[in-house]
């Protein structure tokens, strides 16, 4: 974003208290160098242990990040428990019975809590296990800018309205992702997360037995655990080596292998195909441009300074 001055508008003084401003909201890579230089390694050995143990929650822990941040920023509001006059984002549509990972979140919490007291964000503890769980999977890596702080609200509106849904057209997806800054091709980018993780019968029940842009032998063996009718919580794969982070999500996509509605909108004769078409041959374009696209959503609208708070229980506000 860039910003314009008149030095008839702005005395020297404010010109310079107003750049401070701007510069207090940037995060940085070293925030925690001092204040607790374990911190990373912390969160590293905590994620790698519960990804040993299920395969599932790199995904997991990815889509927690994605799915803070598209709500009113990466600010951990999603973390935040429902009280008897607050109703945050848990139950929102998108997320009930659906978003998973909250206790591995309040594991690395604890560790830092003893180590750190009251220093660590649940924020940039998402934005870093989202990280370290691609990297676990086989993925890319990136430096996660740190320094966001932990909201004191949370918000089921917004939760139920600014996440994309699994059944939406390209349009959609380009304007969700639009509305939130990204491009489309950073949309198609951020899309590749599903290269890992599992998804539920009653997501694509309509693409395997209704839609016409599908393998009918791919959609046949989904058929085997996804039944017309019940099991609506079996999973499958989101691709076809779901427990690895690689780009053949888009593979699959190039024929027609695509698991929800959503996914095989990339390539569907629009807009997309040709950089669908690219990640499938390029796997170290796609890392690369996976890990910039993070980074850019991982500054969506952060609280900084003195905003927000410290959580020291990142289900509850202090």
């Amino acid at each position: 974003m860039a910003f314009f001055f008149s030095s008839s508008i702005l005395s020297f003084p404010t010109l310079f208290l107003f750049m401070l401003g701007i510069a207090s909201a940037q995060l940085s890579s070293n925030f925690y160098s001092s204040s607790c230089p374990t911190a990373l390694s912390i969160i590293q050995g905590a994620v790698s242990a519960a990804v040993s143990k299920e395969n599932r929650m790199g995904a997991s822990l990815l889509r927690l990040h994605f799915h803070d941040c598209f709500v009113n920023g990466c600010d951990a509001s999603v973390l935040l428990d429902d009280t008897t006059n607050f109703t945050g984002e848990k139950t929102a549509g998108p997320n009930n019975d659906s978003l998973r990972g909250y206790e591995v979140i309040d594991t690395i919490k604890s560790q830092l809590e003893k180590q750190c007291p009251g220093v660590v964000s649940c924020a940039d503890i998402l934005a870093v296990a989202a990280r370290d769980s691609v990297v676990k999977l086989g993925g890319t890596t990136w430096t996660v800018p740190l320094g966001r702080r932990d909201a004191t609200t949370a918000s089921f509106n917004d939760a139920q309205n600014n996440l994309p849904s699994p059944f939406s057209d390209l349009s959609a997806l380009i304007s969700a992702f639009s509305n939130k800054g990204f491009t489309a091709p950073e949309m198609v980018t951020l899309s590749g997360g599903h290269t890992i993780g599992q998804v539920k019968c009653s997501i694509i029940r309509t693409r395997i037995y209704n839609e016409t842009n599908i393998d009918s032998n791919f959609a046949a063996s989904l058929k085997k655990n996804c039944p017309s009718t019940g099991g609506d919580s079996n999973l499958s794969p989101l691709d076809q080596t779901a427990r690895v982070f690689d780009n053949t999500y888009f593979k699959d996509l190039v024929i027609k292998k695509g698991v929800m509605h959503s996914d095989q909108q990339l390539f569907n004769g629009g807009s997309t195909d040709s950089q669908v078409n690219t990640y499938s041959q390029n796997s170290a374009m796609f890392f690369s441009d996976f890990g910039s696209a993070m980074i850019k959503m991982g500054n969506l609208s952060p609280l900084t300074g003195s905003n927000g708070e410290i959580r020291t229980n990142c289900r509850k506000t202090n």
